[in-house]
C-alpha cells in the first residue's frame, strides 16, 4: 500500500536493549539513508529526520512491539519500507509491520503491559506483593521531575500479577501520566532482581486509535490527573545527589530510565 506516512511496529532486543532513546533515534536516521528512503526533515539548527516514537523505552528494557511514526516527502509502498529498514537494521532490531497511516495522525499509547520471569523461589513473594499492592486504595511514589512531588499511580494500575512465574505490570497511559515500571519493581521487593540477570520487557503498547471497544464499560484508562501531595523532604534532597548510571548513553544493569 502506497503512503507517505507510516507506523511501524519493532523489536528491539539482544544488546540493543542498552542502547539510549536518543542512540536509536540516530540508527534510525542512518538506516533511513542506507536504505533511500526520503525522509521529511525537522526544521531547526540540527535537522533529523520527521519521527515520532509513541513511547521512550525505558534503558535496559526489551521493547517487543514499540512503534514508531516515520513521515516521507514522497510516497512509498508499504512493503518497501519495511524490507528497506530491515535490510540496514543491526542485530537487535527488527521491524514487523508498516502500515499507512493519514498525515495528521499521532500514536498516542493508552495502555502498556510490562513482563519479567521470576525465579521459582521469588515467584510466590512477589505474588504476595501484588495482591497486597492492587488491594491499595492509594499507592504513593515520589517523582523528582517536573518538579518534586509524591504521586498516586493507583489509577494507573490495570492489573499487577504473578503468572507461571512471570510478574505482569499492566498500566494505563494518560495525557498526564503513568506508572514506571521501576517504580512498581521496588514497591514489589523485586527490583534486585534487575541486578542479578533477569531482564524486563515490554509486551504490548496499545495505541488509542487501534484499541477496540472494551467489553467492561470501567475497563478504561482513568480520566484526569493522579492525585498529589508535597513531597518527602528527605527523598527530594537525596534525589538531588543522584547521577545518571551511565553518561554515554549505555545503561548499567537495572537501570530503567529514560532519557
Amino acid at each position: 500500500m502506497l503512503g507517505d506516512k507510516f507506523r511501524l511496529r519493532f523489536e528491539k532486543a539482544g544488546v540493543l536493549r542498552l542502547l539510549s532513546h536518543h542512540d536509536l533515534m540516530r540508527v534510525l536516521e542512518r538506516m533511513l539513508r542506507r536504505a533511500g528512503l526520503p525522509f521529511k526533515s525537522t526544521a531547526g539548527f540540527h535537522p533529523g529526520p520527521r519521527v515520532v516514537f509513541a513511547q521512550s523505552l525505558p534503558l535496559g528494557v526489551v521493547g517487543r512491539d514499540e512503534v514508531v511514526e516515520l513521515e516521507l516527502t514522497e510516497p512509498r509502498d508499504s512493503d518497501a519500507v519495511l524490507t528497506g529498514l530491515n535490510e540496514q537494521a543491526p542485530d537487535g532490531l527488527r521491524f514487523a509491520r508498516a502500515t499507512v497511516v493519514p498525515m495528521k495522525t499521532t500514536a498516542m499509547p493508552r495502555r502498556i503491559v510490562y513482563t519479567l520471569p521470576l525465579p521459582a523461589d521469588r515467584a510466590g513473594g512477589v505474588g504476595e506483593a501484588c495482591a497486597r499492592l492492587a488491594a491499595q486504595a492509594a499507592v504513593w511514589v515520589e517523582r523528582v521531575r517536573p518538579s518534586p512531588k509524591g504521586l498516586n499511580i493507583r489509577p494507573y494500575l490495570r492489573g499487577v500479577a504473578v503468572r507461571d512465574n512471570v510478574l505482569s505490570l499492566d498500566l494505563w497511559v494518560t495525557s498526564t501520566g503513568t506508572a514506571r515500571a521501576d517504580e512498581l519493581l521496588r514497591l514489589l521487593g523485586a527490583d534486585d532482581l534487575l541486578d542479578a540477570g533477569c531482564v524486563l520487557e515490554r509486551t504490548l503498547v496499545e495505541l488509542r486509535d487501534e484499541a477496540g471497544a472494551p467489553a467492561d464499560p470501567t475497563d478504561t484508562p482513568p480520566d484526569g490527573p493522579a492525585d498529589t501531595r508535597p513531597a518527602d523532604p528527605a527523598y527530594a534532597a537525596r534525589a538531588a545527589f543522584d547521577q545518571p548510571a551511565a553518561a554515554s548513553g549505555v545503561a548499567a544493569p537495572g537501570d530503567l530510565s529514560v532519557e
